[in-house]
């Protein structure tokens, strides 16, 4: 609820915002600066790298590679959503965004972390039916329901993405317009509404949550039998192979949802501003950085295709 509660208050209607961000004289904001973008050009590079090599590597044109390839597409728009704005503020004496600019800027970055976190549920699904049901694969998995599935992903995260803008942006602001973050998101601007926000509260909560717990159950139900079936092959190297493939995967699972579960789907997670910075800045910036690593350097096909791609490269 609103610190606010229902008292009457001359409600100024916002033009623009002034993010705060982190606090910290000049060499704390250049020792950031100089941070945060050494962190965004690894993670440009490398979703940028895997998208390449999976687009022109003929061997990589199979499902699972597909959706790594839209992951990689959301690693890289999330945090380019947030980042050259957030490097930008770090050096300038203003950090101004319009209410308009806000509204966008949560609207994207939104929709791609919600799309991300389904496409994580449809990825553990894929090596489900890969690894339990291999005769089935080609079928179950073919090109058109990839493309449904990855077409679901994005309409889920669009659908609640204009769910939380709408209840978030109608609220009246008071004559206060500093948001205590280095972005638009959803916590800090409930801190400013004069209106009582429980309701969207409930709702960012409650969607959250649903889609947290949902996703969650998806991956840990298809990695029970993943787990279960592995234990039951004979074939040493063949486990060894699909555990360190599955294990890429559960990683950036576990990391990716414990961070969401932390900074929207607890109660107090709107009032805990200084932790919501730092968790922030994981799982826009260090995640996206992350998973390229993860996947690459765990993944003998990716390795591979790198390699090709370097031996052509170097031919020509």
């Amino acid at each position: 609820m609103s610190p606010y509660g229902n008292r009457t208050l001359s409600v100024v209607p916002l033009q623009k915002f002034v993010l705060d961000g982190f606090g910290g004289g000049p060499q704390t904001q250049a020792l950031l600066f100089a941070l945060f973008l050494a962190l965004y050009v690894v993670a440009v590079l490398g979703n940028l790298t895997m998208i390449v090599v999976i687009t022109l590597d003929a061997r990589l044109h199979s499902p699972m590679y597909f959706f790594l390839k839209n992951l990689s597409f959301l690693d890289l728009g999330y945090s380019s959503v947030i980042y050259p704005k957030a490097l930008f503020d770090l050096m300038s004496s203003t950090k101004v965004i319009t209410f308009a600019g806000c509204a966008t800027q949560f609207f994207f970055f939104s929709t791609m972390i919600t799309t991300e976190g389904f496409l994580l549920a449809v990825m553990a699904y894929d090596r489900f039916v890969a690894i339990c049901s291999p005769l089935r694969y080609p079928i179950t998995m073919c090109p058109s329901v990839c493309a449904h599935l990855m077409l679901g992903c994005y309409c889920g995260g669009c659908l609640n993405s204009i769910l939380q803008t709408s209840f978030t942006f109608s609220l009246p602001f008071c004559s206060s317009n500093h948001i205590d973050h280095f972005f638009c998101d959803v916590p800090p601007l409930l801190k400013l509404a004069c209106a009582d926000t429980t309701i969207s509260e409930l709702v960012m909560f409650g969607l959250c949550g649903l889609i947290i717990v949902g996703t969650t159950l998806v991956v840990l139900t298809s990695y029970g039998y993943i787990t279960v079936t592995i234990l039951r092959m004979r074939s040493g190297g063949g486990r060894h192979k699909l555990f360190s493939t599955c294990g890429s995967h559960m990683t950036a699972v576990s990391l990716f949802y414990g961070t969401l579960y932390v900074m929207y789907a607890q109660p107090g997670a709107a009032a805990s501003m200084e932790q919501g910075k730092v968790v922030s800045v994981f799982y826009t910036l260090v995640i996206p950085m992350l998973n390229p690593l993860i996947y690459s350097l765990r993944n003998k096909d990716v390795k591979d295709a790198l390699r090709r791609l370097g031996q052509r490269h170097t031919a020509m």
